[in-house]
């Protein structure tokens, strides 16, 4: 299994802010921050196990508006760590004792998405034999579809031959294939809320408990291949190696991005309403660290990397419960994106919209360029839009981008357009009378 990032040893912070760097312009303290938290990962790893147990990792707030880049440094460090991930909104939780999610299904989540990490990476490392034993069953069917049908059976070396060459590529023969189990939908009564269908997690549950059910079905060889492919290489995992390894990445490098943790600021409630106050609280087990029950056995939290982001407009850090503020010690405020940082966001990082734009306008045979004065104008009207109605961040440059390009991408493909320049003229000539009027109800920008 190929070794976990957070392994490798050259991986230290000034290197992990130029890997962020490539992906999002600016917010430099909050990129130091995330990536000291990263290698302190890794130097945890490497203390004395006398100690080791009582470093924890110092969880970060990220405070600013939309669209500067908070959850984008959390995805991307996840990422380049090759660590386990999950994004929430804290508004989709509710405190103990009403009907919604409860907060322990975040690590649920997270185990779920470590176990399908981990198989990806072993199926990985064993598509070869898998390829193999599938080579020689579909052989097996083609053999037997011969002889069925009276024709001469070529040797095996020659059959294999023309297997790989494409030969049988048109011919459908009969496998049998796992379907998953089929369960009989009923309805759950819920005091309160009446009768409901059962939640899908429950169904996928059930589904797993039963045994798989055999079906012979007739496709073309290169199906059948694929097919046969995929159940080999389940075959050959190693389901309790799989669990072990997905277990500790979660409980010893999983990140937790929880965003919106701004809106579960407010007053007490009264009655039968939902206190945000009583989700903190609910989240706070998790954060300081507890034990959490999931299919998989026991997940421990104590050394999970909790990422709690907010634009706390209407409130502040110090509003949240004092105990939940001590858990989360580093806090960096993420600065609104100038249009300097615009014209730099189009252009700089590896998933560019320039960059986007232009592979999608080659698909239609047409070579996209934009002008350096192009890209300056567009960051500039960005830039306006955002100061004069809402402030949505980089985001902006979505809604500028395509408001720009529209009618070249609903006239598309056009015989006569092999090359476009995208000039300042023209900027302005798409976008200049629109952002004047700035009338947000008619002109969604």
């Amino acid at each position: 299994m190929k070794p976990n990032r957070l392994d490798l040893e050259h991986l230290t912070p000034s290197q992990i802010v130029s890997e962020l760097s490539r992906y999002v312009i600016g917010q430099d303290e909050a990129k130091k921050a995330v990536a000291i938290a990263l290698r302190n990962r890794w130097r945890r790893q490497r203390v004395e196990d006398s100690i080791r147990e009582e470093i924890v990792p110092y969880n970060i707030i990220l405070i600013g508006p939309t669209g500067v880049g908070k959850t984008e440094i959390a995805r991307r460090l996840a990422k380049l760590a090759g660590a386990p991930f999950i994004k929430v909104e804290a508004t989709k939780f509710t405190e103990v004792g009403y009907v919604g999610r409860d907060v322990e299904s975040i690590i649920r989540e997270l185990m779920d998405i470590a176990v399908n990490m981990v198989r990806k990476e072993m199926i990985d490392e064993n598509i070869k034999r898998a390829e193999s034993l599938a080579e020689d069953k579909l052989l097996n069917a083609i053999v037997r579809r011969l002889k069925e049908e009276g024709k001469e059976v070529p040797p095996k070396d020659t059959l294999k031959q023309m297997l790989r060459e494409g030969v049988f590529d048109t011919e459908y023969i009969e496998i049998d294939t796992k379907v998953p189990p089929s369960i009989p939908m009923a309805e759950i009564f819920i005091p309160g809320m009446g009768a409901m269908e059962p939640p899908d997690e429950l169904m996928k549950t059930l589904g797993q408990l039963l045994p798989p059910v055999r079906k012979r079905k007739k496709m073309r060889v290169p199906e059948a291949f694929r097919v046969i492919v995929q159940e080999e290489a389940d075959k050959l995992l190693d389901k309790e190696r799989m669990i072990e390894e997905a277990k500790r990445r979660v409980e010893e490098t999983g990140i937790v991005f929880l965003d919106e943790v701004d809106k579960i600021v407010g007053r007490e409630t009264v009655g039968p309403d939902v206190s945000r106050t009583g989700v903190q609280r609910d989240l706070l087990p998790l954060v300081e660290g507890t034990t959490v029950p999931t299919k998989y056995g026991l997940i421990k939290t104590d050394h999970i990397l909790f990422i709690a982001a907010g634009a706390f407009s209407e409130s502040k850090p110090s509003d949240l419960l004092p105990e939940f503020q001590g858990r989360f010690p580093i806090r960096v405020e993420l600065q609104p994106l100038t249009e300097e940082e615009f014209a730099r966001i189009l252009v700089e990082p590896e998933n560019a919209l320039t960059k986007q734009y232009k592979a999608l306008f080659k698909t239609e045979g047409v070579d996209l360029e934009f002008t350096d004065t192009a890209i300056a104008r567009i960051a500039y009207y960005a830039a306006l839009v955002n100061r004069e109605t809402e402030d949505i961040g980089a985001r902006r440059l979505y809604t500028v981008m395509f408001t720009l390009l529209k009618d070249y991408l609903y006239e598309m493909p056009r015989g006569d357009m092999k090359k476009l320049v995208i000039t300042e003229a023209e900027v302005d000539k798409k976008l200049k009378g629109i952002v004047e009027k700035l009338e947000p109800a008619r002109y969604i920008l």
